[in-house]
């Protein structure tokens, strides 16, 4: 028997471009002091990242697939084929690497092997919506002589930030010998300084602020006013709006408001001509604010959201959605006298004339910071299997 464990070094989630680091740890359990202690044997290893797409098939119409399946593993097989038995397409995959071929563990014995790897920059980000899934897993294959392959999966999380494909690192050390020794500590070292620049790409792009002011109003006036001080956020941040009531000329009963993806295939790719979009809501507020003169929300985008994007099968946006309950008649309150001359009660109106209406605001919502939005991620930073 033979422990294999992976561990992800900072984390299940990354930027596209950044490198991946795990360590995968071969461990042989038994002490040497056990009877049935005996040296075991793995005739090779091998590691390689893909990228799983699945489409309902009710919603997406794919052309066919001309990639054939490997959901059965023969006892004498040593192809190393990562998304074997997987649902969907590998849309997506880096070249397999080698970790090691012969390796004899003794008893109590265990070896670790690093394997790196620079994440397709050209790739869709994780996404699971209603009608499309992206998921990236790094997947290890080992085998035993004539024996079947094992695999052990580790999903991450993979973002996308525009801008960063472009960009050339200065060359600041080009005089300098180069050193064939330090090209791993160089590339870490470039991986640090990508991390540090989407960090800073994201703070320009989100701390632009200036006032965006918006007329509510329906076929019958003016309702308010709504004030919002930027529309470009990261996941994790808080989307804040103020509404001022008192310049309308029409009562707001009662408004929410509710953050929204927009989840829509493209044409091409859908399954009916003309087919709905989806929406996801990820936060709402609802108020009564009848005889309010202000009022204001705040809705938490969550870290585990992903931020908008555009693939050749399916487009994400973010929308604020705004619903308005309006009096249909100017709204006043009912009197209504106690037993006592000197005691009276005020009291709402049973019945009102209402009308409704609703709007939308486009948001544009972008990565964060990959080590902040590990913190809340589904999947863990170490898996293992037995073999």
């Amino acid at each position: 028997m033979i422990e294999v464990l992976a561990k992800l070094g900072r984390g299940p989630v990354f930027l596209a471009g950044e490198v991946l680091e795990c360590v995968i740890t071969f461990t042989n359990p038994l002490s040497a002091s056990s009877t049935s202690a005996s040296s075991e044997m793995l005739a090779w290893a091998s590691a390689q990242i893909h990228c799983q797409f699945h489409a309902s098939e009710n919603r997406v119409a794919l052309p066919p697939s001309d990639g054939s399946k490997h959901d059965v593993q023969a006892e004498n097989e040593t192809v190393f084929v990562p998304n074997r038995g997987e649902r969907g397409q590998c849309i997506l995959s880096t070249p397999p690497k080698i970790l090691f071929c012969d390796l004899r563990l003794d008893p109590g014995e265990s070896k670790s092997y690093s394997y790196c790897e620079t994440l397709p920059i050209d790739g869709p980000p994780s996404f699971r919506g209603q009608s499309v899934k992206y998921v990236y897993k790094l997947t290890i294959g080992c085998q035993r002589v004539n024996s079947p392959i094992k695999l052990l999966r580790v999903p991450f999380r993979v973002l996308v930030l525009h801008g960063l494909k472009d960009y050339q690192f200065p060359q600041d050390e080009a005089v300098a010998p180069s050193n064939p020794f330090l090209e791993e500590e160089e590339g870490l070292k470039k991986d640090c300084r990508l991390a540090d620049l989407a960090t800073e790409l994201l703070m320009v792009a989100t701390s632009r602020r200036s006032l965006h002011l918006y007329n509510i109003s329906n076929t019958r006036g003016k309702v308010g006013t709504f004030c919002i001080f930027k529309t470009v956020y990261k996941i994790g941040e808080d989307v804040i709006g103020t509404f001022n009531f008192s310049d309308g000329d029409i009562s707001c009963l009662q408004f929410s408001v509710s953050l929204q993806t927009e989840e829509s295939i493209q044409e091409e790719f859908q399954r009916r001509q003309g087919q709905p979009v989806s929406f996801s809501t990820h936060a709402r507020h609802q108020e009564s604010c009848l005889h309010t003169a202000q009022s204001s929300f705040s809705l938490p985008i969550p870290l585990s959201s992903t931020p908008g994007f555009t693939t050749n099968i399916v487009s994400l946006k973010w929308r604020l959605h705004f619903e308005f309950v309006t009096s249909g008649k100017s709204a006043g309150t009912c009197l209504v006298r106690g037993s006592q001359s000197e005691a009276v009660t005020w009291t709402g109106v049973e019945q009102m004339e209402v009308d409704t209406f609703s709007w939308d605001l486009p948001i544009k919502v972008l990565p964060t910071n990959p080590v902040l939005a590990s913190y809340v991620s589904q999947f863990s930073s170490t898996n293992c299997i037995t073999i």
